[in-house]
């Protein structure tokens, strides 16, 4: 079982890293090459204020959502293995 839990925590602390990441370039790195699109319109702003406006906050509910689902897959997974080992000591 030791295994088991090692692994989770592994590809946990691994998904928080990578969703992590996608945050950080969300936050720093789209609006360092926003002024690039300021000629871009949408219904008369420029494009980068809907970078900033709503495009991070859908990212960041989106990070969310993925965090979600698949810890829920990783919690399955190691009660599958909690489960088989329980068996096999009975």
């Amino acid at each position: 079982m030791a295994r088991a839990h090692r692994r989770y925590w592994r590809f946990n602390l691994a998904l928080i890293a990578v969703l992590m990441t996608i945050g950080f370039i969300v936050s720093f790195g789209v609006p360092l090459f926003a002024q690039r699109f300021d000629h871009v319109r949408v219904a008369g702003f420029p494009l980068p204020f809907y970078f900033g406006a709503q495009g991070a906050i859908l990212v960041y509910v989106a990070l969310i959502f993925v965090y979600i689902v698949l810890m829920q897959f990783a919690d399955a997974r190691l009660a599958r293995a909690v489960r088989a080992e329980q068996g096999d000591a009975a």
